[in-house]
């Protein structure tokens, strides 16, 4: 006889989603005496959600031929799927066909209808998806979805409406299938789903809204996933998942040492075995926010790993290539990128990479065409996103071709769209291409506070490459001695005036993180070691 005890606290534990406290309990339980059929299925759930896959293998197959000695099919069936869905997130695709077949034949003999069913209608509807039969999937997951409304089972409703979503995405029926996704979210972050399941809808609904460029409903869902990770501590899986998403988020934001960190966390995570898809995002992140902050052999080699890892690193090894100086490699990868993304979806992020690299070539008809298709696609889309990637592409493009006031009005509402987004970067790139279409139209006034707003931005951030090209655009008159940029010559004559790093800060308008870090550079760059030396050094010079 087993403990009792132990039984009923693991039940007790799994009921309050104590996840690891419940596999300890059940699996002490198990060893005094075989738990029943039923309880395996909460041993070997409470074994997937702490991070003991090889276990919950072990105990799906268990609770599977316990449902058989019981003669009860359907039971035996439903482990043999969830064994099988695990199989598949590990990639072993060939195993987990072997059990949904095995979950099939167990049913043919069923005359009823039954939850299970629909359970098996799932693999078969992915399959369908994933081989582009986008309306035969919609089809599949719809009588899933019917099965589950007709037997009440919130998790085959959920799932079901979740591919719904996925295949009319899709089929070009956005709107439509975003409605469902929402509706998937719903029964999720109620609390209506059985947790594997709860897990399955937030990650995949997440990666839909990204994959669709719907970054307001992306971080809205992200920012629950989040909650719903951190109320579980013991939750393994998802977490990685979780943390790739909150980087996304981020950088957008602006927060790219945060961004950082997490993207790094993210990595760490999903590496465990099994290693799990999403980590060839991480290190995609990765690379990109060294590539923004100048870093490019730290890049490089993130981009690399991103790629082993089945996340080619597109467009940014092609965006690296033009930051290293190597404009005609950017050129034909991009080229070859724009060939190869057929998918309406997958474009956007290409297109906009190439109407900067075409620029940088001065191939504007290139540009132009990239731009134009772009635009096409926003329009088709609406999302706020990418109608801001689509102004700010065609008000490049309307610079670069003599056109400042057209180019004016496009940069404008790229400008609003992106701070609407929070996305303080993007709105600051967008700024340096106003102030340059400014003083084609000979305004050098607001020029240069578009000019500048552009620099605090990118200070902040840190982003170098960005600093190095508004100094290449400065006057020449501006320039300042011995390798000190436009804004180290600011902070010099101020400090040469006796001014803390917090009065530096507050009349330039930057953080005193900033002032530290320029007063260091100006250190390095004059050799100096103190204020004092600097001040001695700006009166020599005449620069105060």
């Amino acid at each position: 006889m087993h403990s009792t005890a132990e039984l009923e606290r693991g039940r007790a534990s799994f009921a309050q989603r104590a996840w690891l406290d419940a596999f300890t309990a059940l699996s002490s339980a198990d060893r005094d005496a075989p738990l029943q059929p039923e309880d395996l299925e909460r041993l070997a759930t409470a074994a997937y959600l702490v991070g003991k896959y090889p276990e919950c293998e072990e105990i799906w197959a268990r609770g599977h031929g316990a449902y058989l000695e019981c003669e009860d099919a359907r039971g035996a069936a439903r482990c043999a799927f969830w064994l099988g869905l695990g199989l598949v997130n590990n990639g072993e695709m060939a195993r987990a066909g072997g059990w949904f077949a095995r979950a099939g034949r167990l049913l043919e003999d069923d005359s009823e209808e039954c939850v299970e069913e629909g359970l098996l209608l799932i693999p078969a509807a992915l399959r369908k998806l994933a081989g582009g039969d986008a309306e035969g999937a919609r089809g599949a997951f719809a009588r899933a979805a019917a099965i589950g409304d007709r037997f009440g089972s919130a998790d085959l409703i959920s799932i079901g409406r979740l591919g719904q979503g996925q295949a009319l995405i899709h089929l070009g029926q956005v709107a439509s299938g975003v409605s469902l996704l929402d509706e998937a979210m719903v029964a999720a972050t109620a609390g209506e789903l059985s947790p594997i399941a709860v897990g399955i809808v937030y990650c995949a609904v997440i990666e839909e809204c990204q994959r669709i460029f719907d970054l307001r409903r992306a971080q809205e869902w992200t920012n629950a996933l989040t909650r719903w990770c951190d109320s579980q501590p013991d939750l393994v899986p998802y977490r990685g998942q979780c943390l790739v998403r909150r980087a996304e988020i981020l950088r957008l934001h602006g927060e790219w040492r945060e961004a950082m960190e997490e993207a790094r966390q993210a990595r760490d995570r999903l590496s465990r075995p099994p290693t799990q898809s999403a980590i060839g995002l991480a290190y995609y992140l990765e690379a990109e926010l060294h590539r923004l902050r100048g870093e490019f052999a730290e890049a490089e080699e993130a981009y690399r790993e991103s790629g082993k890892r089945q996340r080619r690193p597109r467009p940014g090894l092609a965006h690296l290539r033009l930051a290293q100086g190597h404009g005609e490699a950017a050129s034909t990868a991009i080229r070859r990128l724009m060939d190869e993304a057929d998918e309406r979806l997958t474009r956007p992020d290409v297109l906009a990479a190439a109407v900067e690299i075409m620029l940088a070539q001065d191939d504007l008809p290139a540009a132009r065409a990239a731009s134009d298709e772009l635009s096409d696609i926003a329009e088709e889309l609406g999302a706020p996103f990418l109608r801001a990637l689509a102004d700010q592409a065609a008000g490049a493009v309307l610079r670069a071709e003599g056109d400042a006031r057209g180019a004016l009005a496009a940069l404008d509402r790229a400008l609003t769209a992106w701070q609407a987004l929070e996305a303080p970067y993007e709105s600051a790139r967008v700024r340096v291409l106003l102030g340059l279409a400014c003083r084609a139209l000979g305004d050098d006034d607001a020029a240069a506070i578009e000019l500048e707003a552009a620099r605090a931005v990118f200070e902040e951030l840190g982003a170098a490459p960005d600093l190095a090209r508004l100094d290449r655009l400065s006057p020449t008159h501006d320039e300042a001695p011995d390798g000190l940029t436009r804004r180290e010559l600011q902070v010099l004559r101020l400090v040469a005036e006796g001014k803390t790093n917090r009065d530096v800060a507050g009349d330039l308008g930057i953080s005193e993180k900033t002032v530290a870090r320029h007063v260091s550079n100006i250190f390095v760059k004059l050799g100096l070691s103190s204020r004092a030396a600097a001040t001695a050094y700006a009166y020599r010079h005449d620069l105060v």
